[in-house]
């Protein structure tokens, strides 16, 4: 469709806004025929608290520009360094159908020793707030940032105020400066800001996050190529209106195999799910060489568990040693993935894991789907959006009773008001095709926790695999992917859910270092601020693994440490 190619912004525009010299250009070469970018230059900061009155860019509002002084602002225990916040709106209004106010509201921190670049952080959820502009380098956080490590950074609520919730689908720019638009508007103002303050333009940009911040990085991807040269891709929702519905139908599940009525966490208790994990381990753990805890090889595991022959099956009541024909059915079903009444998968198959006893797995499936989907679904993402204020909305009611076709259709509807689907504003165009990417040099770094049990580790191997076929097999050279054995949505699990992924992104895009495997830790004592409950204690707290690029997988080398990830090797 046409709506899904048009530019960020009109072309006029983003000539006026970003001037030639900002234009990122391609010098050289590399092996594999691509071009290769150079590297960017450092600089100082030449101003701060006059910068609300210099920077000057067209429907923008700067707010304040503020010198934050080193160690004021740490990150897991960690002091930042010496910086400048500048904060601001952008494109204030009144929304025509709710009387609301409107702005795309942003903090940019600016560091006083720049490294050149600039960093977008995409932000979770459904947006609303400016989340502090550190720029994380992987979901679960703690090792660095990249201020810290000198990026210009901008954060933004993407168009709304958190107040009011999943509300703001009602208004119809609100949907699609949430799903692709308040990016394409922050990105030009940015960049001329970043121009003001240090007398130059980022020489290299780049755009990271986690969760619905995957997903913002994997549109921007499709949608911004000319804009940035570094994309960082953490457990994406990019097909995020699906995934929640396909969570919906998840509680409508658990809801029919609830033992105590009313409370759909008894559909699939703590101890059933722990058994189903340490069966999966019984079946995949060694598969990689190695009795770790850790399940590496997430395809082959596929294959070897089965749910049906690899767990006791209930011959008497429910104790949680057991589960009884009708949880496998269903369980199954849902793992396969949920479908619709005529057999059609509404979103992606899961695969089973080792975590799935922990808190983090269960929040997203007991809870959030019936007080966080529901309200999405509900006001941003179908069409018509439901008449009910937010107050009266009944979010459990609304997941438990809707009718999942239902559901799918709303989500790809239009009318005269919402004239773009959810599926269209959501998600990125042409997801398999990202020539324009490719061929200036720029590159992506993927990856996705192998027990998120929200946005399926699947349905990003699935858009891999279609990338790699309209690569003549191979998309290597332009993106790479990581899957995280054992993470949850972002961080958690028995996994290593530490690891710097802009370090080596930045090496990839300005020195040609092609990241094979990144090395990822435990939150262990004194690895980070927090401690990852859901490791096991037998695990060493500085527990190493490798992550390895896609489809290749971290195999113990039959000698060596268990806990170093110097005893395994991709292959």
């Amino acid at each position: 469709m046409k709506k899904h190619l048009r530019p960020l912004l009109p072309r006029r525009l983003l000539a006026a806004a970003v001037p030639a010299a900002l234009l990122l250009a391609a010098c050289g070469g590399s092996d594999d025929g691509l071009p290769q970018l150079s590297p960017a230059t450092p600089a100082t900061l030449l101003a701060c608290t006059d910068l609300v009155t210099k920077i000057s860019f067209p429907n923008t509002t700067i707010t304040a520009a503020t010198q934050v002084t080193a160690g004021t602002l740490t990150v897991a225990g960690q002091p930042v360094p010496e910086h400048c916040r500048v904060t601001g709106r952008m494109f204030d209004r009144v929304g025509p159908i709710d009387g609301a106010k409107y702005a795309i509201g942003f903090e940019m921190r600016l560091p006083k020793n720049w490294n050149g670049r600039f960093f977008h952080q995409g932000n979770g959820g459904i947006d609303g707030s400016v989340g502090t502009a550190t720029g994380a380098v992987n979901g679960g956080g703690g090792l660095t940032n990249a201020l810290n490590m000198g990026f210009a950074v901008i954060s933004s609520d993407a168009g709304h105020a958190g107040s009011m919730g999943p509300s703001f689908g009602i208004d119809p720019q609100a949907r699609l400066d949430y799903g692709y638009q308040a990016v394409a508007k922050l990105t030009p103002m940015a960049k001329s800001a970043i121009q003001t303050a240090y007398g130059k333009g980022p020489d290299r940009s780049y755009f990271g996050g986690c969760s619905n911040g995957g997903r913002h990085s994997m549109v921007a991807a499709a949608r911004a190529a000319d804009q940035y040269d570094g994309f960082l891709v953490g457990n994406p929702g990019f097909r995020l209106p699906l995934a929640a519905i396909a969570n919906i139908a998840g509680a409508q599940a658990y809801n029919t195999l609830a033992s105590t009525p009313g409370d759909i966490t008894t559909g699939f208790t703590q101890a059933e799910r722990q058994l189903v994990s340490k069966a999966v381990l019984g079946k995949c753990d060694a598969l990689d060489g190695s009795t770790d805890g850790l399940v590496q090889d997430t395809t082959a595991c596929q294959a070897a568990f089965d749910l049906n022959r690899d767990v006791p099956t209930c011959t008497a009541g429910r104790d949680g040693s057991c589960l009884s024909p009708a949880q496998k059915t269903s369980i199954a079903k849902l793992f396969s993935g949920a479908t619709t009444s005529t057999g059609a998968k509404v979103y992606a198959s899961f695969p089973f894991d080792a975590g799935l006893g922990t808190t983090g797995w269960a929040s997203w499936k007991f809870s959030e789907s019936l007080n966080r989907d529901s309200g999405a679904v509900a006001f941003i993402w179908q069409v018509p959006p439901t008449t009910d204020s937010l107050a009266a909305f009944n979010g459990p009611n609304f997941s438990l009773t809707s009718n999942i076709d239902t559901l799918v259709s709303k989500v790809n509807a239009t009318n005269a008001t919402y004239t773009e689907a959810a599926m269209s504003f959501m998600t990125p165009p042409n997801p398999s095709n990202l020539s324009a990417l490719k061929n200036r040099g720029a590159k992506m770094m993927l990856y996705h926790g192998t027990n998120d049990p929200i946005f399926s580790s699947d349905d990003t191997t699935t858009w891999y695999e279609n990338l790699r076929a309209a690569n003549n097999g191979n998309a290597s050279t332009f993106a790479r992917f990581y899957r995280v054995p054992g993470m949850n949505h972002c961080s958690g699990g028995p996994a290593t859910d530490q690891f710097d992924m802009l370090t080596p992104l930045v090496n990839w895009v300005e020195k040609g270092q092609v990241p094979d495997s990144v090395v990822a830790s435990v939150r262990g004592p004194g690895n980070a601020a927090a401690v990852n409950a859901d490791v096991p204690a037998t695990w060493s707290a500085s527990r190493t693994r490798p992550l390895c690029s896609y489809p290749l997988v971290a195999r113990y080398n039959g000698s060596g440490d268990i806990e170093s990830a110097a005893s395994f090797s991709c292959r």
